[in-house]
Parts: structure tokens; C-alpha cells; sequence
């Protein structure tokens, strides 16, 4: 058994240690298994370490617990990722607040070149239906990764609609993954996983218990490139995930819908008040998020670098590598570029036609 895994996922279950002193203490300490062998004295100078933090890792006695998440994982042909793994959404990365693990199971590629979630009421009516129905159908040239939460209404209707196009779909669950919540929903979640995943935070038999929902809505906001919220009360856990995704600076988008109607009150408030942009078509979204169906990774790979500087083909090279967008914070860091040099290499490269500028201040290859 991977001890550093192993000990990771003991960090993680550690009393009083969430997700994000769990990235911390693993950043100060250099891995999950240093940090049990670092003195006390020593982990009580990390910052968000007190003596119950400190005395519980010292303990140790989340070990047993992890050994068996672990084996309970391989028997369930369970996946889970660490916050550093390669195979960690790189999306998600992003965000203060990301999960320090996910449980997946599926077969779907979790850093694919544009994600889309979808999401909006448990009460979907007919209308919002075959709104979810034709966005999947308009997407198809763009073949993104369509997100959602496996839930009543809309959710469930993104997932199938998903399926139907031939779009890898994966749903993002407020339990444990041995838990499908609802159970009708068991036999989609099936097809789910031959063209896309199953994902959650939550630890092997976590019942979808009502707090596990705005935390697993987070993970869909944070996955995302953009979100639509196809249908929403004025109220209700499409518009929390919708302001979490302006909080993450997410392009999110809102279908309109009749005045006067329930479900249509939440989407309509959010173009009024600025905080989604209209969605009538397709077109819509490729004009916000400049996107255009015929950049595919087959053009990518046909990218001669020598043409261009060593600085610029550093910076090609991760952008390539990434076969998605890259936030210009992370490319300075990987590039070991100042800031300031960096943006204006971007532009450079911007006028010689090799890479576009989207927003949020990210960096694809064109």
C-alpha cells in the first residue's frame, strides 16, 4: 500500500483538519507522511496549527480508518485523488476552498479542453427540458465536459441529454460514492460511468444529508469553464452555486424564461441584476467565452515551436501540455516568468495567432 497515499487520506480524516490545512500542512512539511513525523513543536509554528490540531495528528489514529477507505476503494474499483495528484481537475486546483480528495469512478478525463455546467430547479418544467436538451445538442461541436449534480429536474435531464449527444458527463455527488442519491437515478449514474464519472468529497458510506449540498455545489462552480442555470426559484441551490461561480470568477450564464413563473424568477433576477449573462443560443456563450469549434487538440499538436522564442515556447509548451486553459498566475509560476514579462509574451503570442486570451485572466492554445 502507498504510504504517502495512505497517509494523505489519514491527514485528511484527522479531527479538526480540513481541507485547507490539510494542502497547508502537506506544502510546509513537503508530504502527508512528514507531517506525522514532524515534532510537535514544529507543526504548532505552521499557521492554523493549535494543540488539538497538533495532539491529533500526533495520535495518529486516523491510520486504520485510511487502510480501510483504501481497500474498500480498490474493491469498489474507486479512485481516490489527492489535491496533488496529476489527475486532480486542475479547475478545481484553482480555488481556495477545494477539496483536499475526490472519490471518482468513471472513465472520463477530469482536465478536458472546455467543462460546462449545467444546473437549475429540482421542479424542471417542460420548458426547461427542452432548453437542457438543446444546449447539449448545440454544444456538441465544442465536445465539452458537461457537469452537474445527479439531482431532480434539471440536473438529471443535463446528465441524459449528455448522454443522448454522445457528451461526457460527470455527476457531482452530495454523498458517498456508494450512495446514489436519488436511487432513481441509479440506472443513468450506470451510463455514466462507460462515458464520464461519478464524483464526491465524501468519504465511503456519507448519507446525502442536506449540509453535503451547497459544499458539493462548489465542486461543480469550481469545475466549470461556464455555468448555466437553466431554471431556478428565486431561491434554492442553483442560485448559491451560480454566486459561488461569480465568487470563483466563472462566466455564468442564465436562460430567460417567462415572467410571472416560479422557476423562471431566479434566472431572470440574475440577468437583471448582472450577475449571469443571457443565454438564448449557443452563440451566446461562445461570444463570452470566445470559443470556437474548430480549435481542437488535432490543431494543437501540429503547433511548431521552433518557430518561436525559448521564452515563448516555454510558456507554449505548458499551455499544450495543459490541453486547457491556465489561469496567467499558475503560467508564471510554471514558466518561472515575472508577472509583468509574462503578459507581455501573452500579447506577443496573442499577435502571432498561437494563443487567445479568455476570461478570468486564463491562457489556452489556439
Amino acid at each position: 500500500m502507498d504510504q504517502e497515499r495512505l497517509s494523505f487520506i489519514a491527514l485528511h480524516f484527522t479531527p479538526g483538519i480540513g481541507d485547507f490545512l490539510v494542502k497547508q500542512l502537506v506544502s510546509y512539511c513537503g508530504s502527508a507522511e512528514q507531517v506525522f513525523k514532524t515534532p510537535k513543536a514544529k507543526l504548532l509554528k505552521i499557521p492554523g496549527v493549535g494543540e488539538i490540531s497538533a495532539d491529533a495528528i500526533k495520535n495518529g489514529d486516523t491510520y486504520k480508518e485510511a487502510e480501510k477507505e483504501l481497500k474498500q476503494a480498490e474493491r469498489d474499483d474507486v479512485e481516490i485523488i489527492l489535491y496533488n495528484d496529476k489527475k486532480y481537475p486542475h479547475r478545481l486546483k484553482a480555488i481556495e476552498d477545494a477539496p483536499a480528495l475526490l472519490y471518482y469512478k468513471g472513465n472520463q478525463n477530469l482536465n478536458t479542453a472546455k467543462a460546462v455546467g449545467i444546473v437549475g430547479t429540482r421542479q424542471a418544467t417542460e420548458y426547461g427540458k427542452e432548453m437542457v436538451e438543446r444546449i447539449c445538442q448545440e454544444l456538441v461541436p465544442h465536445q465539452p465536459l458537461i457537469i452537474s449534480g445527479l439531482a431532480y429536474g434539471i440536473d438529471i435531464h443535463a446528465h441524459k441529454a449528455a448522454l443522448k449527444n454522445n457528451l461526457a458527463t460527470i455527476g457531482v455527488m452530495g454523498s458517498g460514492i456508494d450512495i446514489i442519491y436519488p436511487a432513481a437515478h441509479k440506472e443513468t449514474a450506470k451510463k455514466m460511468l462507460s462515458h464520464g464519472a461519478l464524483l464526491t468529497e465524501n468519504r465511503f458510506g456519507t448519507k446525502p444529508d442536506a449540509h453535503n449540498f451547497p459544499a458539493r455545489n462548489r465542486i461543480i462552480a469550481g469545475m466549470c469553464d461556464a455555468l448555466i442555470v437553466v431554471e431556478a426559484a428565486e431561491k434554492g441551490g442553483a442560485l448559491i452555486t451560480a454566486e459561488i461561480a461569480n465568487g470563483y470568477n466563472k462566466d455564468v450564464f442564465a436562460v430567460p424564461g417567462n415572467l410571472g413563473q416560479t422557476y423562471s424568477e431566479g434566472c431572470n433576477k440574475l440577468i437583471k441584476t448582472n450577475r449571469a449573462n443571457l443565454f438564448a443560443t449557443v452563440k451566446d456563450l461562445e461570444y463570452i467565452m470566445n470559443w470556437s469549434a474548430e480549435t481542437s487538440v488535432a490543431t494543437q499538436t501540429t503547433l511548431d515551436l521552433t518557430v518561436y522564442s525559448t521564452d515563448e515556447q516555454t510558456v507554449l509548451r505548458i499551455l499544450k501540455e495543459r490541453n486547457a486553459p491556465v489561469m496567467i498566475d499558475e503560467l508564471s509560476f510554471k514558466s518561472s516568468l515575472p508577472p509583468s514579462q509574462l503578459a507581455s509574451l501573452l500579447l506577443t503570442l496573442e499577435f502571432k495567432n498561437a494563443v487567445k486570451s479568455l476570461p478570468g485572466k486564463m491562457f489556452a492554445i489556439r
